[in-house]
């Protein structure tokens, strides 16, 4: 398994970034390689990607999720195994950090073959840019969802 870290600087309030990630049918818009993020309720998404020619559709579930502080995912079922916390750090009233921490386990020869050459990392990176330029050319979030998710509420890790 490896592990992915990528933290930027946004020039947005804690809440206006916290609430557009929440938007998570928007992530097309700025990451990479994602097609399409169908919400299926408040804890599970259905995701549906194409990496290198190589489509995959799998579902995470929110183990965690407190308002401008912290959302951590796990996927479920299926070959693609992930988890991860992005955590959102106030600095001032108009500037926030954002911090995406993920372990992955490549699945497969091609994506231990990418894993190995940094590709995973380097597609992290430029989807923390992406998202850096996305809220601060909208100005504001598309949408928001301040629901509270605690750990025990959801099924075990894999």
């Amino acid at each position: 398994m490896s592990t992915v870290k990528e933290t930027v600087e946004v020039a947005v309030p804690v809440h206006t970034a916290y609430n557009q990630w929440t938007q998570f049918e928007e992530f097309p818009h700025f990451m990479e390689g994602v097609e399409e993020v169908r919400q299926v309720d408040d804890r599970h998404n259905h995701w549906t990607t194409k990496i290198g020619g190589t489509r995959r559709e799998f579902d995470t579930e929110i183990v965690d999720q407190l308002p401008d502080e912290r959302i951590t995912w796990r996927t479920i079922g299926g070959d693609t195994k992930q988890k991860g916390t992005v955590h959102f750090e106030r600095l001032d009233d108009m500037h926030t950090r954002v911090e995406l921490v993920m372990d992955v386990e490549p699945s497969g020869v091609a994506d231990k073959a990418a894993d190995a050459l940094g590709t995973i990392d380097r597609r992290v990176k430029g989807d923390m840019k992406r998202f850096k330029q996305y809220i601060e050319e909208r100005g504001s979030e598309s949408g928001a969802w301040r629901g509270r998710i605690r750990p025990g509420d959801a099924g075990s890790s894999f």
